[in-house]
């Protein structure tokens, strides 16, 4: 017998100094993005310090349409405009073959603009924040 993923949308958050983790699982698309858009933004404004990183975690993501990547683009609107760069971590296959086909992997996950981080990223420089392995950003 084979054992399915569940399909449920459902959403976890972690906060660690200056980056918010967001944990997705299910399905992202048209009946959810809109519900990952609003917890994500709103905690994206109700955090007392500046974040520097937000980390959206797809390890059980089942699923993503054009509507879940059309969230993920404004996520990264909102983090850019607060000076935080997006980071999509432990992306599945379907994640991945969405970002390829639509080429926006590495505009999603840019550092903003006016950053150190961007500066370092036009210098050549790469920062290890110890995260490897397929679907690390």
């Amino acid at each position: 017998m084979t054992t399915l993923p569940p399909s449920e949308f459902t959403l976890g958050f972690d906060h660690a100094p200056a980056t918010l983790t967001v944990r997705v699982a299910g399905e992202l698309d048209y009946d959810t993005s809109d519900d990952l858009l609003e917890a994500v933004i709103g905690r994206l404004t109700a955090e007392q310090a500046p974040l520097r990183d937000v980390r959206l975690d797809f390890s059980e993501l089942t699923w993503i349409d054009s509507s879940g990547l059309s969230a993920l683009l404004m996520i990264h609107r909102r983090a850019s405009a607060l000076g935080a760069t997006l980071h999509l971590d432990n992306r599945p296959n379907v994640l991945e073959r969405m970002l390829h086909i639509t080429n926006v992997l590495d505009h999603l996950t840019a550092p903003p603009p006016g950053t150190q981080a961007a500066r370092d990223e036009q210098a050549g420089v790469e920062e290890d924040d110890g995260i490897t392995g397929a679907g690390a950003t």
